[in-house]
This record gives C-alpha cells, sequence and structure tokens, in this order.
C-alpha cells in the first residue's frame, strides 16, 4: 500500500511540474524568459507566425483547398508534450470562425490531455486544427470540445496531397496538423480537451474589466487585424489553372495589381466593422455574399457607403477606423475589378 501510495505522489508531482514548466515554457522566449506585459497579444502574434511559417513553403503547407472551405481554425502556438511516467499537454492559443462571408474575432482557447505510460522529456509542438463543418465548430463554441468524442482528429493532407483533399480519406470533420522544429510530426491529439478562456478574451478585449453589456462589440487591437488578414489570405480560394495553350481569362490580368489580396483585406475589414454595428446596420452596409457578383451589385454597396459618409448624422459611425478601413479597401476593390473586367463584345466574326 505504501508502495502504490508513493508512485501515486510521484505521479501527481510529475503532472503538477510539467504544468509548471508548460505554463511558462510557452511564452516567449522559452522557461527562463520574464512573462510578457500581454501574453494574449504574444498568443495571437505568435499564432499570425505560426501560419505564416506552415505556408511558407508549398511543398509542405497545408492545401489551400483544405482552407478555403474551413469553417473555423485553431492554432495553438508551442504546444507542450511531455512529462514524467504521466504524459500530460497543455497549450494556449486562438480560434476564428466563418460568419458573414468572413471570419470572427479571435477566440482565445486552451488544450489539455493526458496519458499514462513509460515517457519523459519535454516538447514543443505547434498545432493548427481545421474545422471543416458548422457541427463541429459549435460544439467548440459551446464552451469545451474533446477531440475524439465531439469530433475524431484525421491528420491532414500537406502540400502535394492537396489534389487527394476530396479523397474518402479526407473527408473527417477535423484535420490537424502539428509541426515541431520546423516540421510536420504526428501527434495523438485524441483526448485533448479544448475549452474556450473567457478570462483572455476580457483581458485581449477589454483590459481585463468585463463590459457591463456582454454584446458590446469588440474593438479590434492590431496583432487580431494582422491574424484575420492572414488568414483571409490563405482562406482565398486559388485561381483554377488553365489547359496548356489555353487563352488566359481577361480577369488573370488584374492579379499584378492585388485584386486577390485586396479582396482579402476587405473581407477581413468588413467583419470588424460588422461587429460595431447592430444586424440592421450590418444588412444595409453588407458585401455581396458572392466575391465575383456582377458590377451593379458591388456598385449598391458603394453607393450605400457614400451615402452614409455624407451625412454628418452618421460622423459617429464614418469617424471609426473599421469604417474608413472597410470603405477604402471597398473602392479599391471595386476599380481594381473595373479595371479588370472582360470586355463584352458582339459574336466574333464568322
Amino acid at each position: 500500500m505504501q508502495s502504490r501510495g508513493n508512485w501515486a505522489r510521484l505521479v501527481v508531482v510529475a503532472a503538477a511540474g510539467f504544468f509548471v514548466s508548460a505554463a511558462h515554457a510557452q511564452q516567449p522566449g522559452g522557461l527562463f524568459a520574464p512573462p510578457p506585459a500581454n501574453p494574449e497579444v504574444a498568443i495571437v502574434e505568435q499564432a499570425t507566425n505560426v501560419l505564416n511559417e506552415v505556408m511558407a513553403i508549398p511543398a509542405s503547407a497545408i492545401p489551400r483547398s483544405m482552407l478555403a472551405d474551413a469553417e473555423g481554425i485553431a492554432i495553438i502556438p508551442g504546444l507542450l508534450k511531455g512529462g514524467f511516467v504521466i504524459g500530460a499537454r497543455h497549450g494556449r492559443g486562438v480560434v476564428v470562425t466563418r460568419a458573414n462571408g468572413g471570419w470572427t474575432a479571435p477566440v482565445f482557447i486552451s488544450m489539455t490531455g493526458g496519458s499514462f505510460g513509460w515517457q519523459a522529456g519535454l516538447q514543443s509542438i505547434d498545432v493548427i486544427l481545421v474545422f471543416k463543418t458548422k457541427k463541429s465548430v459549435q460544439n467548440l463554441m459551446n464552451g469545451k470540445f474533446t477531440i475524439g468524442a465531439d469530433a475524431a482528429a484525421a491528420a491532414g493532407p500537406v502540400g502535394r496531397e492537396a489534389s487527394v483533399a476530396t479523397d474518402a480519406r479526407f473527408r473527417s470533420e477535423l484535420y490537424s496538423y502539428s509541426r515541431s522544429r520546423g516540421l510536420f510530426v504526428g501527434v495523438a491529439l485524441d483526448g485533448s480537451v479544448i475549452s474556450i478562456d473567457g478570462a483572455a478574451d476580457n483581458r485581449y478585449y477589454y483590459n481585463g474589466v468585463p463590459p457591463v453589456d456582454p454584446t458590446q462589440p469588440k474593438s479590434l487591437p492590431p496583432s487580431a487585424i494582422k491574424l484575420l488578414e492572414t488568414i483571409a489570405k490563405y482562406t482565398a480560394p486559388e485561381a483554377q489553372p488553365t489547359a496548356p495553350g489555353a487563352p488566359q481569362p481577361a480577369a488573370a490580368v488584374a492579379d499584378p495589381n492585388g485584386l486577390p489580396q485586396v479582396a482579402a483585406e476587405l473581407g477581413a475589414a468588413s467583419q470588424s466593422l460588422y461587429r460595431i454595428l447592430d444586424p440592421n446596420w450590418q444588412s444595409y452596409l453588407a458585401l455581396p455574399a458572392d466575391p465575383n457578383a456582377d458590377t451593379a451589385a458591388w456598385a449598391k454597396v458603394v453607393t450605400r457607403f457614400e451615402t452614409v459618409a455624407a451625412n454628418p448624422q452618421y460622423q459617429a459611425l464614418t469617424s471609426r477606423p473599421e469604417f474608413q478601413q472597410t470603405y477604402g479597401l471597398l473602392k479599391s476593390y471595386t476599380s481594381l475589378r473595373s479595371t479588370a473586367a472582360t470586355l463584352t463584345l458582339p459574336a466574333p466574326p464568322q
């Protein structure tokens, strides 16, 4: 009995030591670095860096086709995995979800898990989870999500495997990508619990003071805007390649002018704007659901923005950076669209 008690105490001490180490080691600079002034800002910045680094090498990047129709993306930079006898995983990160054609403000999450067996050591792993269904995202946003119970996680394809992303193997609700020292590694995440970290949200968006009105729109910090712009860039649908020798469509001429990039930035900016508006205003200033909508649909939206901008009654709105950024990008996008528009011609001669 005494032997069992000693083992139990050893397991508890080992687990406690792991989580203390994990809490320090996940901060920028590692175990011996001083804590950052605002750890939530650091987490968002690290999440942006992780995604950029993963996508930087096409041969080993997450296929754009996997991200283009994702319903949610979670990024946990520096998840700590390891322990002694008892194994554990712990990390903090953010998740963004689809809404109104764009992405919601980052929501802070934590991931924890454990296993039992002979093991020792500590390993830092960057984890990206791609949610493919609204159901899996809703389960997560309800507060707590268990991988393997609420949805099974499959190892996602990378690089050249994009062409098989529609294969039966790749029809999971959730795909996981785990990276250690720049290389993708297989890490079993089943049993890991992802929880919404409301306290971190309060610190990041409201300086630790809960809003009087819980429905109060979040004012996005610069690090959140940068993350949303990065995600919008990588989740924008890729142009389909044309057959060898086939004439290039006229719209392709617009690529050097940055049309896809402006479209991604406009989508992210509009989401920031919608968060400070009530449903009536969201509807009034809504962008076309289809980026390829005809010119008349986009002209209607521009006219609405112009009408609001010209009326001093709405200065409280038009003076906001969210409105100004969206309005400016909207004008840039429609201008680029008109430059890239295909000529309307009669039928060619017979």
